[in-house]
Formats: structure tokens, C-alpha cells, sequence
């Protein structure tokens, strides 16, 4: 049964006084027997006082003299003489005292060894009855005088029962007492629950009275709103960032100082698990994994508020964060940094190429101005250094040009706008445009698409596209060959084209797989002499791709250099 506060309180309060009342009454009990037995003792004493008197004053060997004192005592005393060896010598209520065993290990006659009296209350092993035994040294002899330990000598020493009376009175009044303040007080506390349980609507102010109490209660009230106010609001946010954590690229997990885990996403496993090889999904391998081993002597040697390591497993790139909290908690957080690792080398190797492409064609300008400058040319060799440098500088034009519509590409491709585009004459255009070129190299052109082939693309990126393959074609396909684009399939969504030379192709076919990179030179020296940017099939694939399409390189059978590539139908 389950005890209400006003109960539990009464309850507490009666133990309490109830344990004091027992305390009071045995201590006093206890005390009132002191002083009982003491004054028995006392009369005792005058007993063995008297007697050792008499015995100083009428000394004799067999003690026979004694008798005409004891008779002068109350008939149930009993007198013994006991010498300093514990051979009883003299024994009133014995007639042959050589029967007496000796007495030197009583305990009365043993406590005179340490005090000038001995007391007891035990049974006797002559008499066999209980005797309350006192015993003192005179000096020469032990004086011993015993009581029967009956009802009368128990009576005698029983404490006043007055006082437990008295006591008992006391106790039910305080009790009353305490019943009914505890009535009162208890009366308020309900109060003060009820206005806690229905916190939630704030009572009118004629439902409090004037005491503290109720005015806790209401305060109380108050102050329970609020806290309920500022407990939705914290678990609104709460929420949300809960929310943001589960929907975090980044892997997160809390631990308390002790290392017990309080909250991970699913980031954190699903990294922890590239990580360790571990199948067990338990946050805690991270403690134990030689892969962090130096999460490991930061934990253990480090005063730092925080630790930034980067691992590397199963061929990606892991940031590892460590933050600790005021409270010695701390964070760990997993992230996949192989993309932007690998973007922030693309850029730097970009950053070189870039500047290794611009050296040339700006070294080449600068020497042939430099030069006109310095020397006296005849006008036709002045003319031919100043058109040399020209070249440069469209070669320059070219490569700046390139490098602006790859950025765009690969930053805004969103903002190129797509329309629906024939591509027999778009091609048939851009073929008179290098009309000069395939004659100069004899080059035959084929444009193998039938008239209705439409695509849905960027004007503009798309003959950025078949400009970079037909320059790419000219470049090192060589005299006396023929280019061809043809469609060699279409579906409901896309038309698949094929471009190909009947040049030299590539000899070796590990650079196929490597030619869409920026600034990848197939043969170093002799591509550079060709010129070109080096960007123009990156550029093509870049393009491609923006245009829901993927393109493939490879070496034709019959010679030459072949590329496959699809784009979406309009």
C-alpha cells in the first residue's frame, strides 16, 4: 500500500519521536536502577563496614564472635569471611564451611583487585540460589555480604514506573499534536500538487490562500510554464539539429569523458565500417582500431582541445575531427574528403599546367618582339618575327579562350540553354568553315546523318565539340586521310554517333583512357609543336556529358583513331 506525503510524514515523525520517547525512557530507567543499586550497595557497604569494625576491634582465629553481630542484621543476609588465599573462613548460613570450594575466582572477589569493592548477582553453587553479592577488602580478609535475589530484592531495585507513565502521556499528546499540524501542512502540500499537476492553466488568484505554501504553489505555476515554454523551444531545436545530423554528409558521434557513446548518425558507421572492417556497427571500435592510432596518443597524452587527422583506406580519404566539450565530453567527426582531395590536386596540377601551357606561347612572344627590338632586321625579317609572334599570341587566344569555356562547363553548366538542333546542316556548316584546312592536308569530310536527326543541345558547346574533334583529327590524323561522322543507332531517348580517322591512331592504348584530361599529352615534344591548348578534348567530354551523353575513345581495326559518343534526341 502506497502511503500519501501527508502519510509518509506523520509516519516519519511518529519513528522519530517514538525512537527519542524509547531512549529517554531506557536511559532513565537504567538510570533510576543505577541509583537504586547504589543505594543497596551503600547499605551493603555499611554491612561490611560494621562488620569489619568488629573484627578489628575483636580479632580471633575461627571468627565464632561474628554470630552476635549477624544476628543483629536482617535474618536473609549472609555473611561470609574469605581470606586472601579465597578459603572461606567464616559462613553464617553454612555450618561446615570446609564443603566451600575456594573462592578466589568469584567475580566479586576478583574486581577487588582493581577497585575497593566487587559486586554480582548470580546464583550460588552452595546454596543453589541467587544471591546479589557484594564484597570488601579490609585489608586482612575479604568481607563479603549477600542478598537473596528475590522478588523482594528485585522489587527493590525495579525502577518507578511513574515515570514511563508520565512519559506515555506525553508521548500520545505530542502525537496529537503533530497529527494535527501535520493536517494543516498537509493540507497545503496537496494544494501545492494539484497546482503543479495542473500546472498548465494558471488558477485564479482566489484560489490561493495566504500562506507561504500556496504562494510557492502559484510561483511554482508560473515558473512551470515558462519551463515548459523554453523546454519546447530547446526540443524544436533539439529536432532540428538532430535532423541536420541524420541528414549530414559528415559521420558524428558523441561520447561522454568516459568514452560511452550518446548519439552517431548512420554516416559514422558507414565510414567506421571503410574504415575498421568491422561488421559490429559499435562506435567504440574506434578506441581500439590501429587505423586511428593517433586518436589513440591524442587521447592519452594530448592537453590540446582538439585534434585534425586525415586517414587514408580502401583507396578514399577520410577527415577525422576530435572536439572536446567543457565537460571532458567530446565529438568525433568522419568525413569523405577523396573528392575534394582529388580536386584540390586537379587544381594544382591545373594551376602548373596552366602555367606551363602559358610559358610557351608568351616565352615565344616576348623572344621574337624582343628580337625586333634589339636588332637591326631587314623588313622582310622583321615581318617574319612579327607574324611569328602573332601566331603566338592566337595560339595564346586559343588556350585562354579554352580554359574560360572548360570553367564555365564545369562550374555554370546549368546556364547553357538547349534547344532542339538539325545536325546534318549544323554540320554542313562547320564543314565549309574548315573548307581551306582539308584542302591544304587533303582531307575528305563524310557526313553520314540522315536529314531528320535532331538534337536537343547548346548551339555554341555543341560545335565547340565537332571543332575539337575535326582539329584534334587534323592534328595528328595527317595528310591524305578521311574523317567520318556517322549515326550508327538511335533509340527513344538518344542517337549514337561515331567520329573517326584513317590516321595513325594511338600505338599504345594505355594513353586512350587518358586523353580527356586536361593538358594530357599523348607524346610530349611533338604534340606541343602541333600546338593546340591541350584542353580541347576535355572539353569535348565535358560537353558531352552536360549533354546527358558519355563518349569512349578507341583504335580502329582499318587504322585511325575512333570516337563513340551519344547524345539525347530533341
Amino acid at each position: 500500500m502506497k502511503l500519501n506525503f501527508k502519510q509518509r510524514l506523520f509516519f516519519y515523525f511518529t519513528v522519530i519521536f517514538t525512537l527519542s520517547i524509547i531512549g529517554v525512557t531506557i536511559f532513565e530507567r537504567n538510570k533510576e536502577k543505577v541509583q537504586k543499586t547504589e543505594t543497596l550497595e551503600g547499605i551493603l557497604d555499611v554491612y561490611t563496614t560494621t562488620i569489619s569494625s568488629f573484627l578489628s576491634k575483636n580479632p580471633t582465629d575461627n571468627f565464632s564472635n561474628l554470630d552476635s553481630l549477624v544476628s543483629l542484621f536482617p535474618s536473609e543476609l549472609r555473611v561470609s569471611i574469605i581470606d586472601k588465599e579465597g578459603i572461606v573462613n567464616y559462613d553464617n548460613t553454612i555450618k561446615n564451611i570446609n564443603i566451600l570450594s575456594n573462592h578466589a575466582q568469584r567475580p566479586e572477589i576478583l574486581a577487588l583487585k582493581t577497585s575497593n569493592k566487587g559486586t554480582d548477582i548470580r546464583n550460588s553453587a552452595s546454596k543453589n540460589q541467587a544471591y546479589l553479592y557484594y564484597a570488601k577488602d579490609n585489608g586482612i580478609n575479604f568481607i563479603r555480604v549477600a542478598l537473596p535475589y528475590n522478588i523482594n530484592t528485585k522489587n527493590l531495585l525495579k525502577p518507578d514506573n511513574s515515570f514511563v507513565y508520565f512519559i506515555l502521556i506525553i508521548y500520545l499528546s505530542v502525537l496529537f499534536l503533530i497529527n494535527s499540524i501535520i493536517n494543516k501542512f498537509g493540507k497545503s502540500v496537496t494544494q501545492l500538487r494539484d497546482f503543479a499537476i495542473h500546472a498548465k492553466v494558471i488558477p485564479s488568484e482566489n484560489n490561493f490562500s495566504d500562506n507561504e505554501l500556496d504562494e510557492i504553489g502559484k510561483k511554482l505555476t508560473e515558473n512551470y510554464l515558462l519551463l515548459e515554454k523554453s523546454k519546447n523551444e530547446v526540443n524544436a531545436e533539439k529536432e532540428k539539429l538532430l535532423q541536420h545530423i541524420h541528414n549530414s554528409k559528415e559521420g558524428i558521434c558523441f561520447f561522454t569523458p568516459q568514452k560511452e557513446v550518446e548519439f552517431y548518425n548512420g554516416h559514422f558507421i558507414q565510414y567506421l565500417h571503410l574504415i575498421t572492417d568491422s561488421e559490429e556497427g559499435n562506435p567504440n571500435v574506434i578506441f581500439t582500431d590501429k587505423a586511428f592510432e593517433k586518436l589513440h596518443l591524442f587521447l592519452k597524452n594530448s592537453t590540446a582541445n582538439f585534434l585534425d587527422d586525415k586517414i587514408s583506406k580502401q583507396g578514399k580519404i577520410f577527415h577525422l575531427r576530435l572536439v572536446f566539450f567543457e565537460n571532458k565530453g567530446f565529438e568525433i567527426i568522419l568525413n569523405d574528403i577523396t573528392l575534394q582531395e582529388k580536386t584540390r590536386v586537379l587544381k594544382q596540377e591545373m594551376t602548373g599546367n596552366i602555367a606551363h601551357e602559358l610559358r610557351t606561347p608568351v616565352t615565344g612572344i616576348r623572344g621574337y618582339l624582343e628580337t625586333i627590338l634589339t636588332q637591326k632586321l631587314e623588313i622582310d625579317k622583321q615581318l617574319y618575327f612579327t607574324e611569328k609572334a602573332f601566331l603566338q599570341t592566337k595560339v595564346l587566344s586559343e588556350l585562354i579562350q579554352d580554359m574560360s569555356l572548360i570553367a564555365k562547363i564545369e562550374e555554370a553548366g546549368y546556364t547553357f540553354t538547349m534547344q532542339a538542333i538539325h545536325l546534318k546542316p549544323f554540320l554542313e556548316q562547320i564543314k565549309e568553315d574548315y573548307t581551306l584546312q582539308f584542302t591544304e592536308k587533303r582531307v575528305q569530310f563524310t557526313i553520314n546523318i540522315p536529314e531528320e536527326c535532331t538534337i536537343k543541345g547548346n548551339q555554341n558547346l555543341l560545335h565547340s565539340v565537332f571543332r575539337n574533334l575535326i582539329d584534334n583529327a587534323l592534328r595528328y590524323a595527317g595528310n591524305d586521310t578521311n574523317i567520318t561522322i556517322y549515326l550508327y543507332n538511335q533509340d527513344a531517348d538518344f542517337c549514337y554517333f561515331s567520329f573517326y580517322d584513317t590516321g595513325k591512331g594511338i600505338e599504345d592504348e594505355k594513353h586512350l583512357s587518358r586523353i580527356f584530361e586536361r593538358f594530357y599529352r599523348v607524346n610530349e615534344g611533338r604534340t606541343r609543336d602541333m600546338g593546340g591548348s591541350g584542353l580541347g578534348l576535355s572539353i569535348v567530354k565535358n560537353a558531352i556529358q552536360i549533354h546527358g551523353g558519355t563518349i569512349y575513345a578507341k583504335n580502329r581495326k582499318e587504322g585511325g583513331l575512333e570516337f563513340l559518343f551519344h547524345l539525347k534526341r530533341a
